[in-house]
């Protein structure tokens, strides 16, 4: 980052994260990221650099890009909300939700896999003594 201008390019702001210039462009394209525009040149400040860690963070944790929008909404107008804090905790809980569900449903699985790699297990030792019984009539 350009300490005199504090502003990033495109190619350095997608570097840093390890992301493409593409999926920043995006971003921009769902009202996410406000680039300043120069030309044909985008160039991105300190806090579009903060929203891109937020984006991505949100995106890890499993948060949609229009409930990030909506958060960021929040923020835009009103930075220490009280609102923004209440669809935060209500998002959060709604994801560890689906998680907890997610997480029973693989467990289920896993369980079913267990059984069958089991079974499998079974017949095949069944399968091979019944050979070695057969090749020693």
């Amino acid at each position: 980052m350009n300490d005199q201008t504090n502003t990033i390019s495109i190619g350095e702001l997608a570097k840093q994260f390890d992301v493409t210039a593409r999926a920043i462009r995006f971003y921009e394209e769902q009202g996410l990221l406000h680039p300043v525009r120069k030309g044909t040149h985008r160039i991105y400040y300190a806090k579009d650099t903060v929203r891109l860690k937020l984006i991505l963070r949100g995106k890890r944790l499993g948060f949609s890009l229009a409930e990030i929008k909506t958060l960021f909404a929040l923020y835009d107008t009103d930075p220490n909300s009280t609102v923004q804090l209440e669809t935060m905790l209500e998002l959060t809980q709604q994801k560890r939700e689906t998680l907890n569900q997610q997480l029973q449903d693989i467990q289920m699985l896993l369980a079913e896999l267990d059984e069958v790699e089991a079974r499998c297990k079974e017949e095949l030792n069944e399968l091979t003594q019944q050979s070695g019984d057969s090749s020693h009539a």
